[in-house]
């Protein structure tokens, strides 16, 4: 399948997602100049401020500076046999991991559904969504019959969409998996594990992997019993 890795000198400048070395006196840099560290005020306010471009714009995300500093998108030492552009979720730890060479990887706090526990293996990214309407499943809709008035066409994009800013859906070969990594409604939630969805991000984190992995992207979900990260 066709990979293309999008984690470019481009996305790495001081005002999109990671701050320069020099600006962080508690951070290291890794060999290829990507930044590995505790993560300060002026970050959280670069990468999580508001979104005003966006066709439904964006506040600054609520729980920015006050979540548990793991769960924000960050380099991170990983180590692992798959090939840099790779994403690999692993549901049990709450992360997604987007491959980087030399041993790092661009990781993000997640939240898990139901869904998100329910299928592991190898995918590729079928196809990506900005603002994505939403289908309810019908055993949804069995438990809440108010969504039977989103016809065929589901739900439409926007903020209050479950699906949040972006979606990315994974095929196997011409099968879908009906595996979705997409945004949320809920910030606090990212980290934890949730009654209903697959894999949900932070609108802001969505919309920065959405742009960094492209159309047939590999995507590996990890079973529950995977070990994966080196220390961070």
């Amino acid at each position: 399948m066709k990979q293309s890795f999008a984690l470019t000198p481009s996305h790495l400048t001081r005002r999109t997602l990671l701050l320069g070395c020099a600006a962080l006196a508690i951070t290291a840099c890794t060999p290829d100049g990507l930044e590995v560290g505790l993560l300060d005020d002026d970050y959280y306010a670069t990468a999580y401020g508001p979104k005003p471009e966006e066709e439904f714009p964006l506040d600054a995300l609520e729980v920015a500076g006050k979540a548990d500093k793991r769960l924000y998108r960050q380099v991170v030492r990983y180590q692992t046999k798959e090939r840099p552009g790779t994403v690999v979720v692993d549901p049990v730890n709450h992360y997604l991991y987007l491959v980087h060479e030399n041993g790092y990887a661009m990781r993000y706090g997640v939240g898990v559904g139901k869904a998100g526990m329910a299928w592991s293996g190898r995918a590729f990214v079928a196809g990506k969504r900005r603002w994505p309407s939403w289908r309810p499943p019908e055993e949804m809709k069995q438990r809440r019959p108010e969504l039977r008035k989103y016809g065929p066409e589901g739900m439409a994009g926007g903020l209050d969409n479950p699906l949040g800013a972006r979606a990315l859906y994974l095929f196997e070969g011409d099968v879908d998996t009906l595996y979705r990594i997409h945004g949320t409604t809920d910030p606090k939630s990212i980290g934890k594990s949730v009654s209903s969805g697959c894999i949900r991000m932070w609108n802001h984190d969505v919309i920065d992997l959405y742009e960094r992995v492209n159309k047939y992207t590999v995507v590996v979900v990890l079973g529950q019993k995977t070990k994966t990260e080196s220390a961070a």
